[in-house]
């Protein structure tokens, strides 16, 4: 069942690999504004950070669950 969803095929590549693509494009996301509004950058405000990395760290642990599942 879990590997039905893990090797699910999107433009012929398996969902894990996007769920990888977006984890680390929200984790990148996440220290960007971070270091924007450090550096007085303020167009995306301070509030994101900890929605984006909230997101970030639930598409990590969907993205590990099923990397690591396959396996059982």
């Amino acid at each position: 069942m879990l590997q039905e969803i893990t090797f699910y095929p999107i433009f012929g590549k398996p969902l894990i690999v996007y769920l990888g693509i977006l984890t680390l494009t929200g984790f990148l996301v996440t220290a960007g504004i971070a270091v924007a509004n450090r550096r007085g950058i303020h167009t995306i405000p301070f509030a994101w950070h900890p929605r984006l990395a909230a997101f970030s760290i639930a598409c990590a642990v969907i993205h590990g669950t099923l990397g690591v599942l396959i396996f059982f």
